[in-house]
C-alpha cells in the first residue's frame, strides 16, 4: 500500500512537472536528458559544497551525490514496490532516467580530464620516465594479477571467475587517480608524472587483457597473435605521436593562437583532443590514452597555458557528470551479499599493487619518497576498466553474472578510500625523507 502510495506520488509529481515546462515554453522539447542533467547539476553542487565544508575530497561527493540520485539507490529500491522496479538498469528508477545518455557525457569527461592533464607534462617529462614506467607498471600489475587470482580461488570462485576478477582488479583506475591527484594540487609533481606514465602502460596492458581473456573464454587458447598486434600499434601510435605528431600539430596551434581569437583556439585544441581519442579508438587502444598523448603535443606548443585555460571549465562539467554516474550505476543495495568476498579483494588488491608498484620503483632506482608515493596513489582505486573487463565477461557467458555488482561494489569502496590512502602515502613518503633522498 505504501509503495503504490509513493508511486503514484512520483507520478503525479512527474506529470504536473511536465505540464508546467509545456505551458511555460511550449516551443521546446522537453526530454528526459535535460531533467536528468539538472538534477545531477544541483544536486551535485549540493553535496560536493557539503563535502567541501567538512574538507573532504570533493570526488567523493561526486560519487555520493551519484548514489543518492541514481537508478540503483537504495532510496528508490526501498521506496518503490517490487512491481515497479526496472528489470534493466537504463531503464530509470527515482530521478535519473536517461543513464544510457549520461554515459555519453561522462566518456567526454574522460577525454578531456586526460587532455587537460596530458597538457601538464611535455615530451621531455614523459620520455624521461619511459623505461620506469613500463618496468615498475608491468611488476605491480602482474603481481596483483597473481595474487588476486590466488585469493579469489581460495574464496571458492571457479576458475574463469577468478581469472577475470583478478584481471579487472589488477588494473588502477587512471580517470580517478588523475581526479584525486588534480584536487589535491600534486598534478605536476615527479611522483604524479611516474603514476601518469604506469596508468598509461596499464591502459594499453587492460586491451591487451580484454583480447586474451575473451579469446581464452571463447576457444580454450590464448591469441598471441592479438597481443603482438596491440603491442606493436601501441607502440606505433606512441612513436608516432612523439616523432612526427610533435613536429606538426604544436605549430599548427600556433599558428591558430596567432589569429588571437579565443574560440578558434578552443575549437582547435579540442578537434585535436578529439581527432586523437578517435584515431586511438579506431586502431583498438582507449579513448584515455588518445586524449592524453593529444595533450602532451597542445603541451609542445607556445599556446598550452592559454588552451589549458580554455579547456579546464568544459573539462569540469564533465568530469563531474562522469563520476556522478559512476556513483548512479553502483549498485550497493545488496552490499551484504558481498561484503566479505568485496573486503578480501579489496584488501589483497591494494596491499599487492602497493608491494609490487614499491619494488618496482625501488628496483628501478627511484627516490624512497617518490616510490612510496607513487605506490600508494596506484594501491587502491579500481573503475572504469575494471568495469569493462568484468562486463566482457558477463556479455560472452563466460563468468558468473554476480560478478558485476561485485565489482560495482569493489570500485565504489576503492573510490572512497583512495583519497586517504593517497595522503597516507604523502605522511610515510615525508617520514621516509629523512633516512633517504628527498626526491618527490
Amino acid at each position: 500500500m505504501q509503495g503504490s502510495v509513493l508511486q503514484s506520488f512520483w507520478d503525479s509529481a512527474g506529470a504536473a512537472a511536465g505540464s508546467l515546462l509545456e505551458e511555460i515554453t511550449p516551443e521546446l522539447p522537453h526530454t528526459s536528458f535535460v531533467t536528468d542533467l539538472a538534477f545531477i547539476m544541483i544536486i551535485g553542487a549540493v553535496v560536493t559544497l557539503a563535502f567541501f565544508k567538512i574538507r573532504q575530497p570533493l570526488i567523493i561527493g561526486y560519487l555520493f551525490a551519484g548514489m543518492l540520485i541514481g537508478p540503483l539507490s537504495p532510496i528508490w529500491s526501498r521506496a518503490l514496490p517490487d512491481g515497479h522496479l526496472p528489470t534493466d538498469v537504463f531503464e530509470g528508477v527515482g530521478l535519473l532516467t536517461d543513464i544510457s545518455a549520461l554515459n555519453l557525457f561522462a566518456e567526454i569527461g574522460v577525454i578531456l580530464l586526460l587532455f587537460v592533464i596530458g597538457i601538464e607534462f611535455p615530451y621531455a617529462k614523459i620520455r624521461s620516465i619511459g623505461r620506469v614506467a613500463v618496468g615498475a607498471g608491468t611488476l605491480g600489475l602482474l603481481a596483483t594479477l597473481g595474487a588476486v587470482f590466488y585469493a579469489a580461488g581460495a574464496l571458492g570462485l571457479g576458475f574463469m571467475d577468478a581469472l577475470f576478477i583478478a584481471a579487472a582488479l589488477s588494473i588502477s583506475s587512471t580517470a580517478i587517480i588523475v581526479k584525486i591527484l588534480e584536487d589535491s594540487g600534486r598534478i605536476g609533481s615527479e611522483s604524479s608524472l611516474l603514476v601518469l606514465g604506469i596508468l598509461i602502460v596499464e591502459d594499453v596492458v587492460a586491451v591487451i587483457l580484454i583480447s586474451t581473456l575473451q579469446s581464452v573464454a571463447l576457444v580454450g587458447t590464448v591469441s598471441v597473435e592479438s597481443i603482438v598486434v596491440v603491442v606493436v600499434v601501441a607502440a606505433g601510435l606512441i612513436a608516432g605521436t612523439f616523432t612526427i605528431g610533435t613536429r606538426v600539430i604544436p605549430g599548427l596551434i600556433d599558428r591558430v593562437a596567432a589569429a588571437e581569437h579565443r574560440e578558434i583556439l578552443l575549437l582547435s585544441v579540442l578537434g585535436v583532443c578529439f581527432g586523437y581519442a578517435l584515431l586511438a579508438n579506431i586502431v583498438g587502444l582507449s579513448v584515455a590514452i588518445g586524449a592524453f598523448l593529444a595533450g602532451v603535443l597542445v603541451a609542445e606548443s607556445r599556446s598550452a597555458e592559454v588552451a589549458k585555460l580554455l579547456s579546464s571549465p568544459i573539462k569540469d562539467m564533465f568530469v563531474a557528470i562522469f563520476f556522478i554516474s559512476v556513483g548512479a550505476l553502483m549498485d550497493v543495495s545488496d552490499l551484504g551479499s558481498y561484503v566479505v568476498v568485496a573486503a578480501v579483494l579489496i584488501a589483497v588488491a591494494a596491499a599487492v599493487k602497493l608491494g609490487g608498484s614499491l619494488a618496482g620503483n625501488l628496483l628501478f632506482r627511484q627516490g624512497r619518497p617518490k616510490a612510496l608515493r607513487s605506490a600508494f596513489t596506484l594501491s587502491a582505486p579500481r573503475g572504469e576498466f575494471s568495469i569493462v573487463i568484468v562486463k566482457v565477461g558477463v556479455d560472452i557467458g563466460a563468468v558468473s553474472a554476480f560478478l558485476f555488482p561485485l565489482i560495482g561494489v569493489i570500485s565504489i569502496v576503492t573510490a572512497f578510500i583512495s583519497p586517504f590512502l593517497v595522503k597516507a602515502g604523502d605522511r610515510v613518503a615525508k617520514a621516509s625523507e629523512g633516512a633517504g633522498d628527498g626526491r618527490a
